[in-house]
Formats: C-alpha cells, sequence, structure tokens
C-alpha cells in the first residue's frame, strides 16, 4: 500500500451551485451531468445569486425569463427548468411566498402548485413523450432538499432504460438536449389556460 489514507469525503459535492438549481453542480452521490451539446455554463456554473434563487429569478423582469429558465409564470407560483438535471426536462414548480412547509402554504398557493404540477406532467408526456414522471417534494435538509427554505415540486421525465451504464459505473448522466432548445420546445404548453396565469411575481 502507498500509506496514502487521505479521507476525501469532506470534499464530496464542494463544488459551485447555479442559481437556477436546487442541487450542486455535481449532485446527489456525485453524479455528473455529461452535456452533448456541451454549454460552457453549464460546465461552469452561472454568476452567484445572493439571497434565495426560488425569490431572486421571479423577481427580475419577465423579459429575462429565458435567461432564467422560467417557463411560466402564474398567480402564487411558477415553472422553470433545474439547471442540473436528472433527465431532460427536468422541472420545478416553485411558490412565490418563502416558506420550507407545505402545510403552511395558504390553499391558494397549494392549489396552484399541484395545478401547474398536473399541467407540467402532462406538458412532458405530450412533448417528450416520456414513459413515466417522478413527481415530488423533497421536503428539509433531511428530506433531501438542496434548497430547504423554499420548498418546490419537481417534476422529472422518465424513459424505461433511462439509467444506463454510464450512470452505474461512471457516476455520471448524460444529457444529449441543450436547456434552451428545451426551452423553446416546452415553453408554448404554458401559453394556453393555467390557472393563475396572470403573470404576478409577488407572492
Amino acid at each position: 500500500m502507498s500509506g496514502d489514507t487521505g479521507d476525501t469525503t469532506e470534499h464530496v459535492g464542494e463544488v459551485g451551485r447555479d442559481g437556477r438549481a436546487d442541487q450542486p453542480g455535481v449532485a446527489v452521490e456525485d453524479l455528473q451531468r455529461l452535456w452533448a451539446p456541451w454549454r460552457f455554463g453549464y460546465i461552469a456554473g452561472g454568476a452567484p445569486i445572493e439571497g434565495c434563487p426560488f425569490c431572486v429569478l421571479p423577481a427580475r423582469e419577465p423579459a429575462r425569463d429565458r435567461e432564467s429558465l422560467i417557463l411560466h409564470r402564474g398567480e402564487h407560483a411558477f415553472v422553470l427548468f433545474n439547471a442540473y438535471p436528472y433527465n431532460p426536462g427536468h422541472l420545478m414548480v416553485v411558490p412565490y411566498v418563502h416558506e420550507p412547509d407545505l402545510e403552511a402554504l395558504a390553499d391558494e398557493v397549494a392549489d396552484e402548485v399541484w395545478a401547474l404540477g398536473r399541467r407540467t406532467v402532462a406538458l412532458l408526456r405530450s412533448e417528450l413523450a416520456c414513459q413515466g414522471v417522478n413527481l415530488g417534494m423533497n421536503l428539509g435538509r433531511a428530506g433531501g432538499a438542496g434548497i430547504a427554505d423554499h420548498l418546490h415540486l419537481h417534476a422529472v421525465p422518465r424513459w424505461v432504460g433511462d439509467t444506463n451504464f454510464i450512470s452505474t459505473v461512471a457516476a455520471a448522466r448524460v444529457l444529449p438536449v441543450a436547456l434552451e432548445e428545451l426551452y423553446d420546445r416546452l415553453a408554448p404548453g404554458f401559453a394556453g389556460s393555467v390557472p393563475g396565469s396572470d403573470g404576478r411575481t409577488e407572492a
């Protein structure tokens, strides 16, 4: 043996976090994202956001929604891409109110979050032809939330066999579609009638 027994555990996951994601750039269990086509911004990470990204991003002018990856603004909640997705089309539904506890949401806010979750699932099925969807929340640090103080609903499209050898052997995901391309493909799906679609950005 070389005698080098340095423990690197403390460094696992210690990478910059893009403000549009709820997880580190090398995310859960060191899962890496291999983008093809490559986009340097996804590798280097975006400029740090001061404060809660789920509050900062919707407070920007709507003209910056594509840059912020916000697909839809409702009255009480909005929909955006996860910048470090598990699969292409990984979306999040987020209430404007900065709240960690699901049970503390006002009824009208919770209703819109779930309504947008349903609309998101339908859109992923119709536009990406996914065969399944993981829909759910990670509540609290112990529950796996990367941004524990602002709850959000994940919608991850799934296909049979999408966890392949490279994920199992190399702890990496291959993502064949750029976020900009998916944004342009999915955004029209929120242009129709959606509960609370007046574009308000305040909680």
